[in-house]
Order: structure tokens, then C-alpha cells, then sequence
């Protein structure tokens, strides 16, 4: 039995619809990440789910059972969110010790004590206890914010953005404890990010959504190598994939009803100009180190591709290209699949 199920659940503010007939399941133990730019409801499903805020239409289930008319503290969720939300008067242990003393709880200070100390040092922050709140790193304070929803041991941890605020190091470093935590825990977890990194990197399933709406979702490797439209393809890859008019290809294996081509940037070969497919200008190259953004020029539009730095390129170089795996999307941006394709070429 899914461990959160959405049915049908619509959301508006006004004359905005934030929330559009969305379904989800989650199983338990899974952790899914809804992925979308600002604007698509992901804080709003979230939200839902917690009961901050009550369903127009559709029904909210925890567990089996329907929690739609039931108030948060019925629902027994974890909300961490974007921002640190700590006390700043208390200490780190008392931080993560509040939420088993509230009065609904009730956890003697025995049970406490070993939990704080469990989780305290899955975060490795087990130095920090004695520590006010407000002398803590940026990281260290947004994994005392996590710690406290770990304490309580709920059905379910809804996780808004949690490390959007944190520099680039503190990200990387917390996308491999929230994965090892979840892994070590069995936990279920919902999680909120726009950070297409954090998504492919932690997700045992992503659900794109855009404008409230749920457009596809499957794994990390099902979304990124099939997605369902051009939308879609344009959330994972970096750089971003190729989008590019189906004239420019070249041959006669293009199927008819194709308008766009979809081409990953790893899909993407170049060899010297007298060799047969399209020819390209080399625009400029980044140099990465182990790798190279070629950045190329193709009749009026650009295309990037990743190549190895062995390969001598400058700018201004005529090359040849050739495509592998390339996406074929109709007038509409929806995906024409595998076997459509080979039907109509």
C-alpha cells in the first residue's frame, strides 16, 4: 500500500489554479522528488499533504486511510523547510529534542536522549549539541533543521527546498547524507527542489510538474532519456539538451510529424568537415578538465556538446556532425516514441 497517495487534487487561489488533478503515489520507503521551476505547485502539494492548506477537489491519503479533513498534527508528517526555522535561544540538543517533548508525545527524556543522540550523529553534528543554534555554519544549522524532523519518526518527511539557501560545497556534502539517511532509515520521503542535480542525484522517482500540473514521472533514467515532451527533456541534462528544427538534420530517416529534434549534448559527434552530415562552426570551448563544452553554431542556431579534451578545437573550426539517440518531438512538443518513429520513416 502506497505510504502517501494524492487523488484528483485540485488547489486554487483565486482565479490561480496552483494545484491541477494531480495523482501520486508513494510507496513506502521511496524517495520521490517533485521537479519544476517556481510557479509549477510543488510547495503547494506539499503543503496539502501536510494539511497547511485544504484540497478544493481530490482526496489526501496517509497510509491507507484518508487524512483530507484532518488538521497537520493529525497526519503525523515532517515538514523541513526551505529556511532554517531553529530556536535561536535553545541549544542544538534542544533543538532536535523539541518535538518529542511536546505534550502530544510525550517521550520520557531516557528516549530522548538516545534519539538525539542517534540522530545527531547520522548528521554528524554529535560535537554540536551543546552549541546555541545561533552558532552554527550555515550547513551545520540546516542539518540541525533536518535533524528535527528525523527525531519524530513520522509516515512521511515532506522536504521543501531544503538546501536551496546552501553554497555549492554544503549541497554536494547534504544530497549524500540525505540519501545515506534515507537508505538507513527505510524512510519516505517527498521532496521539493527546482535543482535538477539534486534530482537525478537522490530520486528513486522525479515527477515533473509545471503550471500545477503532473506531466510525467518515472526514474531519473526513465525521465531523462524518455521524456515526454520538450518541457520535460528541458528539465534534466547540463547543459540543458539541444533543441533544434528537425530541417537542420539532414537524411531521410525523420519521421513526418516531426518539427523539433532533441539532442544531449553526450549524443552529439564531430569529425573533420569533409566527412558526411551536417556542417558546423566552432563557436568557442570551455575547457572543464576532464571534459570540454564545445559550443557550436548550426546555420543560425547554437548547439553545445560534450567532448573529450584530447580532441584540438578552436574557434572558427568547420566541423561535421553526427547524431546518436536524437528525440523527435511533434508541433506541440510531445515526444513521437521509438516505434512511431521507426513507422514513419
Amino acid at each position: 500500500m502506497a505510504e502517501v497517495a494524492l487523488v484528483e487534487v485540485s488547489k486554487s487561489y483565486g482565479s490561480v489554479e496552483a494545484v491541477r488533478g494531480l495523482s501520486l503515489a508513494i510507496a513506502d520507503g521511496e524517495f520521490v522528488v517533485l521537479l519544476g521551476p517556481t510557479g509549477a505547485g510543488k510547495t503547494t502539494t506539499l503543503r496539502l499533504i501536510a494539511g497547511l492548506e485544504r484540497p478544493d477537489r481530490g482526496e489526501v491519503l496517509i497510509q491507507g486511510r484518508s487524512v483530507t479533513e484532518k488538521v497537520p498534527a493529525e497526519r503525523d508528517v515532517a515538514f523541513v523547510f526551505q529556511q532554517y526555522s531553529l530556536y535561536p535561544h535553545l541549544t542544538v540538543y534542544d533543538n532536535l529534542a523539541f518535538p518529542l517533548r511536546s505534550p502530544a508525545r510525550r517521550v520520557d527524556e531516557k528516549a530522548v536522549r538516545r534519539r538525539v543522540q542517534q540522530v545527531s550523529e547520522l548528521l554528524h553534528i554529535e560535537q554540536k549539541l551543546d552549541n546555541r543554534a545561533t552558532a552554527l555554519s550555515g550547513g551545520e544549522m540546516q542539518r540541525v533543521a533536518i535533524g528535527r524532523a528525523l527525531v519524530r519518526e513520522p509516515a512521511v518527511y515532506l522536504m521543501d527546498e531544503p538546501l536551496s539557501s546552501l553554497d555549492a560545497k554544503l549541497r554536494a556534502e547534504l544530497r549524500l547524507e540525505l540519501k545515506r539517511i534515507q537508505r538507513e532509515f527505510g524512510t519516505t520521503i517527498l521532496y521539493v527542489t527546482h535543482d535538477q542535480i539534486e534530482a537525478m542525484t537522490m530520486a528513486d522517482r522525479i515527477g515533473v510538474m509545471s503550471d500545477g500540473a503532473l506531466v510525467q514521472q518515472g526514474t531519473p533514467r526513465e525521465i531523462y532519456e524518455k521524456p515526454n515532451s520538450t518541457y520535460v527533456a528541458s528539465r534534466l541534462g547540463t547543459p540543458s539538451i539541444n533543441l533544434v528544427p528537425v530541417e537542420l538534420m539532414g537524411g531521410d530517416m525523420v519521421p513526418p510529424r516531426a518539427r523539433t529534434v532533441g539532442l544531449r549534448t553526450e549524443h552529439i559527434r564531430i569529425s573533420s568537415a569533409d566527412r558526411p552530415g551536417p556542417l558546423a562552426r566552432v563557436h568557442w570551448v570551455e575547457h572543464l578538465g576532464e571534459q570540454n563544452h564545445v559550443h557550436l553554431k548550426l546555420a543560425n542556431h547554437s548547439l553545445v556538446m560534450l567532448a573529450d579534451p584530447v580532441q584540438q578545437l578552436k574557434a572558427g573550426d568547420q566541423v561535421s556532425l553526427e547524431f546518436a539517440e536524437p528525440l523527435y518531438f511533434d508541433q506541440a512538443g510531445q515526444r513521437l516514441d521509438a516505434s512511431a518513429v521507426r513507422g514513419q520513416a
